[in-house]
């Protein structure tokens, strides 16, 4: 719409211009024309219809450049969320003597991903159109450059397209680490983490994102499940293989008889607001362009963490009579991560809704369920993205509006506040093949790491630290 109206306005200036000013005009009876005089010449119009075209080449080549800048920034944005952002808050949840071990696990795969995603990654996840994962048409990036790839973004070069979605496919497997923290091994994470990407997220975000995939919404899907930025593909995926691993795995040497409290609430503080702040790019940057939904997106983004955070802080308050600073950054999380599917398809008060929900749920998770099984997910990633991905996949089919995102077309219902309660149950088929795909394929790849690498480290090593036994530094040098 708005380019449309640069068009029309521009077409009424050069039409205005076109008339010829005259500081006097003739009596009326005086002005005797001839039909060839009062008739537009040949040259003249072909010269229009130039000046036309010439103005439609700049609209459009300012409209993609001002996507094509959004984009890079949201790229950016959502790397930060790895490092630093996940890093800290991460970093800060953990014993003192493993701040580095976890913090290096996510720079680690910020640089191991990256190379997988340009040999056979985004080729996997965006190439060809079959229902279960892609082929090998952008293998080692080949035919990926400046020419926009209209099948996702129309606007931008399919070059800004591919490196922002590899930024989701960095820090997807990064949220696992935070079960597996303090006892996995660096060697099996990353065997681990290679084969996880290969064998989970590829053809999660094949199915969900790429054309023809089985649960795609908007290119072909059978089973068209609605997910803005990452819920069933991010969240769930890595919140349910966090799960699996930490069943798998066992229990941290004195877990849960001994306390093991963060080392540095004020590192995870820093790493939440970082993450908020980076969610922006993670959703907002999902519009793929600069516009309106981008805007929607991003107002989003903020209500449902903002609910989310007192939710929980609320929950927390009425359990134990105060709310605390480690509850609010986790509600804000849990926030963040329901509102992802939603974000590009509900207005700012089902965002809220959201958001509340997600905070009590989250909460409730991580509190009483987490007691009641007895698994020691370290950092609780189930809890706060396995559980609040599934819910706010759930509530996403409820929420979603046309008005927001007619994605099904213009006129057609999207969600169940549209009168398309048939979207809840395509919800659901995404959320079980997100839960089934993550159990078995963690499952599988955990007994392969387990025969080659082994996934734990010794007791030894445990009790004195990753950061020494591992890596041979330690994060703080209290003696210098």
């Amino acid at each position: 719409m708005k380019r449309m109206g640069i068009l029309c306005c521009c077409i009424l200036t050069l039409v205005l211009s076109a008339l010829p000013i005259r500081s006097q005009q003739p009596p009326a009876s005086s002005q005797v024309t001839s039909p060839a005089a009062s008739a537009p010449s040949p040259d003249a119009a072909k010269a229009v219809a130039e000046k036309l075209n010439q103005l439609d080449q700049r609209v459009t080549a300012a409209q993609s450049n001002a996507d094509n800048a959004w984009m890079l920034v949201s790229a950016a944005l959502v790397l930060m969320m790895t490092g630093p952002g996940l890093a800290l808050f991460y970093g800060g949840l953990v014993r003192h003597k493993n701040v580095l071990a976890i913090m290096m696990q996510s720079f680690a795969l910020m640089a191991l991903i990256t190379v997988l995603w340009a040999l056979v990654g985004y080729s996997l996840c965006f190439g060809g159109d079959g229902h279960w994962i892609g082929n090998f048409q952008f293998a080692l990036l080949r035919g990926v450059g400046v020419t926009p790839n209209a099948d996702y973004a129309a606007t931008i070069p399919q070059l800004t397209f591919m490196v922002y979605q590899l930024m989701f496919a960095v820090i997807t497997p990064a949220l696992i680490t935070g079960a597996t923290a303090e006892r996995m091994k660096f060697s099996g994470t990353l065997l681990f983490m290679t084969l996880w990407f290969l064998i989970v997220y590829a053809p999660m975000a094949h199915m969900v994102w790429g054309k023809g995939g089985f649960l795609n919404a908007s290119l072909g899907g059978r089973f068209p499940t609605l997910d803005f930025a990452g819920g069933t593909v991010v969240h769930i995926t890595s919140g349910v293989s966090a799960l699996v691993c930490a069943l798998y795995m066992g229990k941290r040497v004195g877990y849960p008889k001994q306390p093991m409290p963060p080392h540095s609430l004020v590192l995870s503080f820093i790493g939440a607001c970082l993450l908020w702040v980076g969610w922006f790019g993670f959703n907002a940057g999902s519009a793929l362009s600069s516009g309106g939904l981008a805007s929607s997106a991003f107002v989003a983004t903020h209500f449902g963490a903002a609910a989310a955070a007192m939710s929980w802080s609320a929950a927390e308050w009425l359990k134990n009579g105060r709310a605390s600073a480690l509850g609010a950054i986790s509600g804000a999380v849990a926030g963040l991560v329901a509102i992802t599917p939603a974000a590009g398809f509900v207005d700012p008060l089902s965002a809220l809704g959201i958001g509340f929900v997600a905070g009590a749920f989250c909460y409730w998770m991580v509190t009483k369920f987490k007691a009641i099984f007895g698994y020691d997910d370290a950092l609780d990633a189930f809890g706060v993205h396995g559980a609040g991905g599934t819910i706010g996949a759930l509530l996403t089919g409820v929420c979603a509006r046309m008005v927001i995102n007619p994605i099904y077309g213009d006129g057609k219902a999207v969600g169940g506040f549209d009168g398309h309660w048939g979207q809840v149950g395509n919800q659901l088929v995404g959320i079980l093949m997100a839960w089934v795909f993550a159990i078995v394929g963690t499952f599988v790849i955990l007994k392969i790491v387990d025969a080659v690498t082994g996934v734990r480290v010794t007791e030894e090593q445990e009790i004195q630290g990753l950061d020494i036994t591992l890596h041979g530094e330690e994060g703080y040098n209290l003696e210098a």
